[in-house]
């Protein structure tokens, strides 16, 4: 028996889950009709039933093309339409239950529907003709009409992808647009967001969001129905990423009005008639009237909901007074347009740019927010410690935190921070954050304010306002915001030139949109009409992807989801997979995982088998349906940081101390195990660690509150902060407190504040903790002694000079170490060890903290233990060096390098057209640099789990990446985002060579020998060629042929995979095991040199006659090569070798032309695992895992 064909799945709801017709029943509409025609009696009320409930696809299996029946059949088909029979009991009143044989989809309630769309009374006006009748409701007129179109309209409607393009379709006389997303993470705005805006002043908008950020039991009045659900929605809309967790009804009819004594948070919608009866019999109501743009509270008293943080409010108010709000007044200067289709247009293009100034706006609002939240957060441990960030927090802000803290919608908002969503809110924080926190993005220190900040902080009146508010401050509208503009809307802009950021909404424009025009409907739907339906979609979505421009991949993509749910509502499920195979390498975002995977399992034995034969959709099969299973579920919980209970060993102290965002690094947690515990058994009990909490919190408490004066500020960087302050002490030069900060000791004089310079860390000469005679007394004294100067500075610290010699001693020490090095991390950490050490002595007994904190003291204990200084050639080459593992546990591997030079493309901003550094981290993690500054430009994203191998830059805005699990990961350079994957590789990919052309061509290797070609604008395959033997581990291009290194030869071949030329490892290495480990091809000399395994040599050939014996360049005290490039007339190799006795990371430097080693640099502390060229004036090296750095050198 053949096997029976299971029918295609079902497309999961989109524009419409359902039809539902409503109304009084014929029945009920008898008695009104007939009292109409005689004239007699006033329109009675009628009760508004569920009639009928239409589910798609309206076409029943009969009409399908699997059911058998022929195509032309042209007959009228039966539609999927639930209908009540007549002879069925009447159901009773407001029940809005459909009869027994009314069928719904699953999780679809109907109870309530007929009071939501008959909230009011509903009235028998008159008949019209053969359509129908005339209903009133509440003021509200209704056409009942067949649902013949309504019907037909349904089998046309799609799924939509998220984001581009905006469908429209005919329904004549009717065009309907449906709006796109403006990313995937984003909702559908099919709104006028500017509603709330009209309704209520900007202080008041204000005090609702506060209302929804601290669920409260909300209720929105009108006289109009249709307002209700618009401004509910829109106020949802302005909490975008942030969702309404709890009960959300728009419009209650009378008879729904007992939910408002609900005791959950909520927010419903009710007519202004039910304003007094809702007020008297539910308290703790918020009551928010629409026409008269009032909050009130339901008991008669004040709405004592906190306000939102005034500085955030300020500039929202800022921005919202420079929205123009009216289109008649804002597009007056316009002409008249005569087509109203061309009117209805403008019209919508103008709704969509303020819409998109509204949205930005309001989330600017959240960030300002929000945004400190992250600096309290443990991603590691996924702990947010709530009390330490109340405490950063305005004594006028402090009861809004509390409240929006204990909701559920900010606990979701955690989870997606915690887990590094780059949602809307995240990419504004991106973009808006401060060169101040993208430079606190690379310290380890502890953060204190700058003295940018402090004086930023002394002048601004909001911000004294703002620091003298107390928890009983007043409501918002009340406060008189300084220097606020005069509300002119939308008569002119207003001049925000110097409202800080209050003129960025202005200058928000809508990302471009793209009109897909649907065919139109084919009448009647029979099955051969919809079949050909469905085909004129294909056909036209086809046509449009051809149209499109190489760089289009966003559109592609929804194109590529559009085409496959036509052929999967077509009933052509392999054309329905193969597009979304394409759409899965071209923007994953938008890959419809669930509906695939539903699809697979309902091909039939002999599809399933052909799905097989084709290797793309095996490939796609594997990766969603097979691994879908072994896919673990992340994890995302929120913790929040509690004091230990219980005495820890070492692993729970680590933990803990991350938890609490006192330290990150392993090893520094490690030292201060160490000192916390001198003397004692190998633990910590809660009391110890509670005692050392508190001081940390203490002293980091007291240096916010630092205030210096401006004539000692003008005396210092702006990036610098005053970390540490001493009691008041005698010295001689002066009384006063002696100040450090991350580059200096000077002495805050008492009296007439002043400024006088002890000296720098970098010109201290001499440290020493002595003691001075004071009558019968010996004054414990603190003398530094500094190169510029002969006076040695003295001052008389008593009990603190212990402590102050150990720490000005670390820190001389990190800052020798950061110059000789070239490492600005050195002193970061220095700068850790010393509060530490400042906290380890507030919590142990006075007798042993010091020695206690003496166990900090790492790089004092280095420079005494190990006096060795940097070679002089390396010293002099060597420009800078940054950790890309900042604010990590540990060190991560630098596994791959790439530079990629600024340019200003026209779809970029001016500040992301900098060069930048992209670095791939060990687990596929990618960090990228502003190589302009070396600060962080992107934390991180991640290239899937595995080690990266390889990446390139192609067409100028995708970086491609090749990883250990065999995917190609491209990463767009303008969004920083990574929606793109290719899959055609079956083993890890290797390396990726990119040919110039338009568009260019991206080789791309894995180690079971397979080369692939790629077109880099179409994504699609060009050439697949094989090397026998596989091991494949890197390729290059020149002149025309394509090199590749496969271990036991190197092997030329033309772009067919014709073999050119081979060098085989055993035909020149005869008396010794080893294999090609990488190679560099210089085209001007002619010449190949190559790496071999456990060879501490170079060798060149000469690609004239690769069978001539090679030349062997000598590396000393090399043990192993790991990476070379070319740089000019330069090859640089780095690998491991022998400095100073111990095993280093070292980088050769050889000269092309002489075959000598002209310089040997001593790179890291661990091996050099890869290198790069930045422009052929500066080289990039990377390390291994225990050191996690990266190296720029100075190309001469």
């Amino acid at each position: 028996m053949a096997e029976a064909a299971p029918s295609h799945p079902a497309l999961p709801s989109g524009l419409l889950e359902l039809c539902a017709l409503l109304g009084p029943s014929r029945d009920s509409l008898r008695g009104p009709e007939v009292s109409f025609r005689q004239g007699v009696g006033s329109p009675s009320p009628l009760d508004p039933e569920v009639l009928s409930v239409f589910v798609p696809p309206f076409v029943t299996k009969e009409d399908s093309p699997t059911a058998g029946v022929s195509s032309a059949t042209l007959s009228k088909t039966r539609r999927r339409s639930f209908r009540k029979k007549r002879d069925k009991p009447k159901t009773e009143p407001w029940k809005g239950l459909p009869p027994e044989d009314v069928s719904v989809p699953d999780g679809v309630d109907l109870l309530a529907l007929p009071q939501l769309c008959f909230p009011g009374r509903i009235v028998f006006l008159q008949r019209q003709g053969a359509l129908g009748a005339i209903l009133a409701d509440g003021g509200r007129g209704w056409l009942l009409c067949p649902l013949r179109r309504v019907r037909d309209l349904q089998a046309a409607l799609l799924q939509r992808p998220q984001g581009l393009p905006v469908l429209i379709f005919n329904m004549k006389p009717l065009q309907i647009v449906f709006p796109s997303r403006a990313d995937p993470e984003s909702p559908v705005i099919d709104l006028d967001l500017h509603l709330p805006l009209l309704c209520f002043r900007p202080e008041k908008v204000l005090q609702i969001l506060t209302c929804l950020l601290t669920e409260q039991r909300i209720v929105f009045f009108s006289s109009s129905w249709a307002l209700l659900p618009l401004v509910a929605e829109c106020f949802l809309a302005y909490l975008h990423p942030l969702q309404w967790q709890h009960t959300f009804v728009p419009i209650l009819s009378r008879q729904m009005l007992d939910f408002v004594m609900a005791p959950t948070s909520f927010l419903m919608g009710c007519h202004l008639d039910h304003f007094d009866e809702v007020s008297k019999e539910a308290d703790g109501l918020i009551l928010i009237d629409m026409d008269n743009g009032s909050v009130t509270c339901s008991d008669d008293r004040e709405v004592h909901v906190p306000d939102i943080p005034l500085l955030a409010a300020h500039t929202f108010i800022q921005r919202v007074q420079s929205l123009r709000l009216h289109h008649e007044l804002d597009l007056a200067h316009l002409g008249t347009s005569t087509d109203l289709n061309e009117g209805r247009a403008r019209r919508r293009a103008w709704q969509r740019s303020l819409n998109c100034q509204v949205q930005h706006a309001a989330l600017q609002l959240l960030v300002d927010v929000f945004r400190d939240v992250k600096n309290h957060l443990n991603y590691e441990h996924r702990v947010f410690n709530s009390e330490e960030f109340l405490k950063t927090r305005a004594p006028g802000d402090q009861r809004f935190y509390r409240q929006v803290l204990d909701t559920y919608m900010f606990h979701s908002f955690l989870k997606a921070r915690l887990s590094r969503r780059m949602d809307a809110f995240a990419q504004m924080d991106l973009h808006t954050q401060s060169e101040e926190d993208r430079l606190n993005g690379m310290l380890v220190s502890p953060r204190r304010p700058t003295i940018e900040k402090m004086t930023s902080r002394k002048f601004s009146p909001l911000h004294i306002a703002h620091r003298r508010m107390v928890v009983s401050m007043p409501n918002l509208q009340d406060i008189a915001v300084p220097e606020l503009p005069a509300r002119n809307a939308s008569l002119r802009k207003v001049d925000t030139a110097g409202c800080g950021s209050g003129s960025i909404a202005l200058n928000v424009s809508p990302k471009p949109t793209y009109m897909f025009k649907i065919p139109e409907i084919h009448f009647p739907l029979v099955s051969q009409c919809v079949q050909a339906y469905y085909a004129d979609c294909v056909a036209q979505l086809t046509k449009a992807m051809s149209l499109l421009a190489p760089d289009s991949s966003v559109l592609l993509a929804r194109y590529f989801y559009l085409r496959g749910a036509v052929h999967l509502m077509h009933g052509q499920l392999l054309d329905a997979l193969l597009d979304f195979q394409s759409l899965y390498k071209t923007d994953i975002r938008i890959f419809p995982a669930d509906l695939v995977r539903r699809t697979v399992r309902s091909l039939s034995g002999p599809q399933r088998a052909q799905a097989e034969q084709v290797p793309e959709l095996r490939r796609l099969i594997s990766e969603v349906v097979d691994k879908a299973g072994e896919a673990t579920k992340p994890d995302d919980r929120v913790k929040n940081f509690e004091l230990p209970k219980k005495h820890m060993q070492l692993d729970d102290f680590v933990r803990r101390v991350q938890e609490s965002g006192i330290v990150k690094d392993t090893d520094i947690i490690h030292r201060l195990f160490e000192a916390l515990t001198v003397g004692h058994e190998k633990q910590i009990d809660p009391e110890t660690f509670k005692d050392f909490y508190n001081c940390w919190k203490e002293a980091e408490a007291e240096a916010q509150e630092v205030s210096l004066p401006l004539s000692v500020m003008e005396h210092l960087d702006k990036n610098e902060c005053v970390y540490k302050l001493s009691s008041s002490v005698k010295t001689n030069r002066g009384v006063g407190k002696i100040a450090m900060t991350q580059k200096r000791l000077f002495l805050l004089t008492e009296g007439r504040p002043g400024y006088v310079e002890i000296s720098t860390f970098r010109n201290i000469e001499e440290v020493r903790s002595t003691t001075v005679a004071f009558l019968l007394l010996r004054i414990p004294t603190l003398k530094i002694k500094t190169v510029s100067k002969k006076e040695v500075f003295e001052a008389n610290l008593k009990t603190e000079c212990d402590l102050w010699h150990l720490m000005v001693k670390e820190m001389w020490a990190g800052k020798k170490l950061a110059d000789d090095h070239k490492d600005p991390q050195y002193i970061q950490q220095a700068l850790t060890h010393v509060l530490l050490m400042d906290a380890v002595v507030g919590t142990l007994p006075s007798p042993g903290a010091i020695y206690a904190a003496s166990k900090l003291s790492h790089f004092d204990r280095m420079k005494n233990e190990m006096p060795t200084a940097v070679p002089k050639t390396t010293s002099e080459t060597l420009k800078h060096k940054i950790n890309p593992s900042a604010g990590e546990t540990l060190p991560r591997a630098v596994d791959v390098l790439l530079y990629t030079p600024g340019h200003l493309d026209p779809a970029e901003k001016v500040e992301d057209a900098r060069p930048k550094l992209w670095c791939a981290l060990s687990e596929g993690k990618v960090t990228v640099f502003d190589a302009s500054s070396w600060t962080v430009h992107q934390h991180c994203f991640k290239a899937g789990n595995s080690k990266v191998n390889c990446m390139v830059m192609a067409e100028q805005n995708q970086v491609w990446v090749g990883s250990e699990d065999s995917v190609i990961y491209i990463i767009n350079v303008h969004s920083m985002s990574c929606n793109k994957q290719l899959t055609d590789h079956r083993s890890g990919v290797t390396d990726l060579a990119v040919q110039s052309g338009t568009p260019s061509k991206v080789y791309s290797s894995s180690t079971d020998g397979t080369i692939l070609a790629w077109n880099a604008s179409t994504l699609r395959v060009t050439d697949r060629f094989q090397l026998p033997g596989g091991r494949l581990s890197s390729i290059s291009l020149h002149d025309g042929c394509l090199w590749c290194c496969t271990g036991n030869s190197i092997v030329a071949m033309t772009s067919g995979g014709l073999l050119c030329q081979e060098l085989r490892v055993s035909e020149n290495f005869k008396d010794i095991s080893t294999s090609f480990l990488s190679f560099q091809l210089l085209p001007e000399q002619e010449q190949l040199w190559a790496a071999c395994a456990g060879l501490d040599s170079i060798y060149t050939w000469s690609l004239k006659d690769l069978t001539q014996r090679p030349q062997a360049v000598r590396l000393q005290d090399c043990s192993e090569v790991s990476c070379m490039i070319r740089v000019k007339k330069q090859i640089w190799v780095g690998g491991t070798g022998l400095a100073q006795g111990k095993s280093k990371g070292k980088i050769y430097v050889i000269d092309a032309e002489r075959k000598t080693v002209e310089k040997e640099l001593v790179a890291h502390v661990d091996t050099v695992k890869t290198l790069c060229s930045a422009e052929d004036r500066y080289v990039l090296s990377g390390s291994g895992k225990a050191e996690g750095k990266i190296a720029i050198w100075k190309v001469e």
